[in-house]
């Protein structure tokens, strides 16, 4: 009796000790809020998959983008003409994030006006969504504004394709799931 309670206490610290060397060694850990319970083997694979994608989508992230994701929040709003991406500090006084995205918007707008979509190639893979299409498009057929807005900027575009529009939305939709709890959808005003 005496050996089997020592065995589970030794366990016990093992798993408990186990987490913060799991997390440090970039091991996946289970994913907060998965309710094991009621999710069938399909339905954990995929959550786990989309969790794993999203965690190697961030480490990606860094090569391009300057800021620091979970300090900031990227915003994709659709609209009919194509739409409008917003990236912000989440603490808007944070002056050195609120830079960092200003400065990287304005670099990828003058990327993305000749046609160059390295940055979320990279960062997504060139089977992303939409991507294909932006990377097709003929200088001129997509107008890119940028703009500062509280805590950092936003990138608007605009087509009359409907071709073009449908791949910007496609191209949206995929970063939000990409980027998780970074990004989210936005809703047109």
């Amino acid at each position: 009796m005496r050996i089997q309670a020592s065995l589970i206490a030794a366990a016990a610290i093992a798993i408990s000790m186990s987490a913060p060397a799991q997390q440090q060694s970039g091991q996946p850990m289970p994913m907060q809020g998965m309710d094991h319970m009621n999710m069938d083997h399909a339905a954990h694979m995929a959550a786990m998959a989309k969790a794993q994608r999203q965690a190697k989508v961030s480490e990606l992230g860094k090569d391009v983008m300057p800021f620091d994701l979970s300090a900031t929040l990227h915003v994709f709003t659709k609209d009919a003409e194509g739409g409008v991406q917003q990236v912000a500090a989440r603490d808007k006084s944070d002056v050195k994030q609120t830079e960092l995205a200003r400065r990287h918007l304005k670099e990828i707008r003058e990327q993305f006006l000749k046609g160059d979509f390295s940055g979320p190639t990279h960062i997504h893979g060139a089977q992303m969504p939409g991507l294909a299409e932006l990377s097709a498009a003929k200088p001129g057929s997509i107008a890119i504004g940028y703009k500062d807005v509280k805590g950092g900027a936003e990138l608007s575009f605009k087509t009359a394709d409907p071709v073009l529009v449908a791949a910007i939305h496609k191209w949206f939709d995929a970063q939000v799931s990409d980027h998780g709890k970074d990004a989210m959808e936005g809703h047109v005003h």
